[in-house]
């Protein structure tokens, strides 16, 4: 009998996640209940989102030792015990790191097979809708306006960025390299970007956005955030989507300097959001998304590593900073 092969998150990290935080398992292959609804796996997520799972409850219960590592993902339908779903369909949900997973048909979407995979994952998928709706309904910029975007060369950062090229905004991006600066201004449009381990952070974000910054999206939280606080206009916004440079760390970091003096003196709204807020909305994001990348006016990067076997290995890199765009495994 045909097994069902599985990472297991196996030790909690103190610090940096690394691949010794996970082990292999084989299992049989579950058989789904009335109204649930087998799925074999082609495609899963990794998101800086899987590091804070194991520290915290955050919008979703903490992941424990001993579980199948969670994470987002792409597959096909092989049984049904559903009428929505037939085999063969193009669903995804919340899988986990394992080939074939179980599920109530509730939790899954069906996708047009004609979508390409990988935007079904990204750009039109929950990487898409964070950058949608945490910049034009968290951020609400304006035309001419200056929006400053962290972790810019990663999956949720580049879409942001684009967004608000697209909403008429003068757009600057912070990264982890020189060549990533270039990366997110030659390929994806950004009008200009820093690096952030440059050592002189202040005053590169200074020159590169002379007239202040009007609305910052924060992945990062840490130094990043402190800066751009720092260069906020008067009424300006900060869209709080992630706080990446404190996920490995091994203690509370303390809160940005300037909080809630800036806040205060200089007007700034300060809010957090998760995207579940707008799943309401799902179809408009997607709609206007779509339509960007057919007009070629948003670019969608991706970066695939085959096999599963690379699972654990794959995120310890996406932490350490080596991809471009979205990160996933085809499975």
């Amino acid at each position: 009998m045909a097994k069902n092969a599985q990472w297991i998150y196996a030790r909690k990290p103190e610090g940096a996640v690394t691949a010794a935080h996970f082990e292999p398992a084989e299992r049989d292959i579950p058989e789904p209940r009335d109204g649930e609804v087998l799925v074999r796996t082609t495609l899963l997520s990794l998101d800086p989102a899987s590091r804070a799972w194991m520290a915290a409850r955050t919008y979703r219960s903490m992941l424990e030792p001993g579980e199948v590592m969670a994470g987002w993902g792409l597959g096909e339908v092989v049984k049904s015990n559903d009428a929505k779903f037939a085999p063969g369909d193009l669903v995804s949900g919340e899988y986990g790191w394992q080939r074939y997973a179980v599920l109530p048909a509730r939790a899954l979407t069906k996708h047009d097979k004609r979508i390409k995979p990988e935007h079904i994952l990204g750009v039109l998928g929950i990487t898409g809708l964070t950058a949608y709706f945490g910049l034009l309904d968290v951020g609400r910029p304006r035309p001419g306006e200056t929006v400053l975007v962290s972790a810019a060369a990663g999956a949720v950062g580049s879409i942001a960025g684009q967004i608000a090229k697209i909403a008429g905004c003068r757009v600057v991006g912070s990264t982890s390299s020189d060549e990533k600066c270039r990366w997110i201004v030659d390929e994806l449009g950004f009008d200009a970007a820093v690096n952030y381990n440059s050592g002189h952070l202040l005053q590169d974000v200074r020159a590169a956005c002379p007239n202040g910054v009007d609305v910052y999206f924060d992945n990062t939280g840490g130094e990043m955030l402190t800066v751009a606080l720092s260069r906020m206009n008067m009424w300006g916004r900060v869209s709080c989507c992630g706080v990446v440079s404190q996920y490995n760390a091994t203690a509370p970091a303390a809160g940005p300097a300037g909080v809630p003096g800036f806040l205060v003196t200089k007007r700034i709204r300060m809010e957090g959001f998760v995207v579940m807020d707008f799943y309401q909305r799902r179809q408009e994001a997607e709609t206007a998304l779509a339509r960007w990348v057919e007009q070629g006016k948003l670019k969608a990067p991706v970066e695939i590593v085959e096999g599963f076997e690379n699972m654990p290995k794959a995120l310890e890199g996406l932490f350490a900073g080596k991809n471009k765009g979205k990160l996933m495994v085809r499975v």
